[in-house]
């Protein structure tokens, strides 16, 4: 007994010393990272791009289908989801594959500010934590939200939302139409796969996804849910 409580207490000790040399690790890299580009000075060269839309100028529910699909706890939580990680954790080990994130979306807008081209994982993910919990310090949720839809990659080299819409759909983000709205929420999951000029029959299957999340979540009547149409998709 005596053995394996020693044996115990060694592991905690060594997961301890792992776990600060990490963070430690971690810290350094997001420090050295904000000391060449400060996150105040990215917000504003994000903010000055002639293709940045500001929150009143897109659609509500888009808004809030995003937070619904991509981040759900989004207004509950801080810079890190705790509750989303170890969900995700479990549904990967139950399934076998890596079907869910644990990234909230402040997480997301940090890696796309400053670590997209970041090759090691574990390096990327810690000063991404580090850079989302300075950003939450920083701005509204509102903001990050904001700075969110306009820098996620929808694929065909479309950056943002005015970007994607323009592109996709010949029109201006504040236009959209329910149908349109539920396909471009579903697409940055994973462009590559979601985009309707690279398969669209998966973007079709994501946009069902989207669809039956917001029903789920009442951001829209099963009756609205049942005259969305799917067949403009076909013409992009």
């Amino acid at each position: 007994m005596k053995v394996l409580k020693r044996i115990i207490l060694i592991l905690v000790v060594l997961m301890i010393f792992i776990g600060t040399g990490l963070m430690t690790y971690g810290y350094a890299f997001y420090k050295q990272t904000i000391a060449k580009v400060p996150i105040d000075t990215k917000v504003r060269e994000i903010r000055n791009d002639y293709t940045y839309v500001k929150s009143e100028d897109l659609p509500e529910i888009y808004l809030k289908s995003v937070v619904a699909v991509e981040d759900k706890r989004f207004y509950k939580h801080g810079a890190i989801d705790i509750l989303g990680i170890g969900r995700a954790f479990f549904t990967n080990l139950k399934s076998k594959a890596l079907k869910e994130g644990g990234s909230t979306i402040t997480q997301q807008v940090a890696k796309n500010m400053y670590y997209i081209e970041e090759d090691n994982p574990i390096k990327r993910k810690l000063a991404e934590m580090f850079t989302a919990s300075a950003l939450e310090r920083k701005y509204s949720k509102k903001d990050i939200l904001e700075i969110y839809v306009n820098i996620i990659y929808f694929g065909d080299g479309y950056y943002g939302i005015k970007e994607a819409t323009n592109g996709y759909l010949h029109k201006e983000p504040k236009d959209m139409n329910l149908s349109e709205i539920t396909m471009m929420v579903g697409v940055p999951n994973a462009p590559s796969a979601y985009a309707p000029t690279a398969n669209k029959n998966l973007c079709k299957k994501r946009q069902k996804k989207v669809i039956s999340t917001i029903t789920q979540e009442k951001l829209i009547t099963e009756e609205e849910a049942k005259n969305i149409d799917n067949s403009f998709i076909d013409s992009i």
